[in-house]
Parts: C-alpha cells; structure tokens; sequence
C-alpha cells in the first residue's frame, strides 16, 4: 500500500530530478508548461513565462505522484515498501502514460503544437526519469 503522502513527495522528489535532467539535456526552450500559460493566461510568448511554466510542471508532477499511488493502492498492484521491482515497473508504465497524454493530447490537442520526433523522444525519456524516481521514492519514502 503507498500513501497519498508518499506520492505527493515522490512526485516532487522525481519532478526535481526530473527537471535537472531537463536544464542539463534539453535545448533552453520553454517547457510545454510555459506554452500553456502563454496561450491561457499570458500575453506573450512562452519564454516569457519560463518561471510559471516550471511552477505549473511542478504541481502536475506532485499531483501525478499522489494519482499514481491513489492508482496502484487501489489497483492492488503490489506497490511500497519492500517492493522495488514491482514499484519501479509500474510507475515506469505511468510515467510512459503520462507521456502519452502530455504529447498526444495536451502538445497537439489543448496546444496546437507539433513536436518533432526528436522533443517527443526527449520528454519519453524526462518522463522515464520522473517514473524511476517515483518508483523508488514510493519504496524508500514509505510515509
């Protein structure tokens, strides 16, 4: 069993990790995130709203991380504590969901963007990341 706490710290923990690893291999442009405030709330363009946009990604990865162990508790998918296998393997498939979700509809659909294959590759692998760490965190955080 993982606890809401254990997610919503997991999921700032692998946000964090998440987006060093962003800032050390992307490519400076704003994140998805700051696109979303510009269209929805700025008046701007998106590298104006880089803070908000990082803000933003920051609550959608905590959120995720309390969704992810409200999912697997009530899943009953052998997730926490003791579990590092088990735990690592399914909040690697989420975060691949996760992905999913973020390119598919909220880039193309709520965006209107069309991210190269390149932009798609790399936020796969920002959201592998974020996945493993979430896995772990939820093993070794038990809160």
């Amino acid at each position: 069993m993982v606890s809401v706490l254990s997610g919503l710290v997991g999921g700032l923990v692998a946000t964090i990790v998440m987006t060093m690893f962003m800032m050390a291999l992307g490519d400076d442009s704003p994140p998805p995130t700051a696109a979303l405030w510009a269209k929805y709330v700025g008046d701007e363009g998106p590298e104006s709203y880089m803070m908000q946009g990082m803000a933003l990604h920051m609550m959608y990865g905590i959120g995720a991380g309390a969704v992810f162990a409200v999912g697997v508790t009530a899943l009953s998918l052998g997730v926490g504590a003791g579990a590092l296998g088990t735990s690592l393997l399914w909040a690697v498939i989420y975060a691949l969901g996760l992905t999913v979700v973020g390119a598919v509809f909220w880039m193309r659909v709520v965006l209107a963007m069309e991210p190269e294959p390149k932009m798609v590759g790399m936020f796969a692998l920002f959201h592998i990341v974020y996945g493993l760490v979430l896995g772990a965190s939820v093993v070794y955080l038990p809160l």
